[in-house]
């Protein structure tokens, strides 16, 4: 499966759907991790972290959504601030 890792877009929010160690385990069972550009950048990933781990970045949140089988981010719940 292909599963997708858009960067997140409310203001102040620092959190991505997957470390690159999250991803790692993820191709190690054998799905492939599609990577928006910069979305690990809130917790200090960067993209060769993410390409080291093995997922493919993508240029924008558009190609993630139209690559991906499954997409991974972090929502806050609505009680929650």
């Amino acid at each position: 499966m292909l599963i997708g890792v858009p960067r997140e877009i409310k203001p102040q929010e620092y959190r991505v759907g997957l470390t690159p160690e999250s991803v790692a385990e993820l191709v190690h069972q054998g799905h492939g991790v599609l990577v928006e550009t910069q979305a690990g950048a809130g917790i200090g990933a960067d993209d060769a972290a993410y390409q080291a781990a093995g997922a493919r970045i993508a240029p924008d949140a558009a190609a993630v959504f139209a690559g991906a089988e499954l997409i991974w981010r972090t929502i806050r719940h609505r009680g929650l601030p």
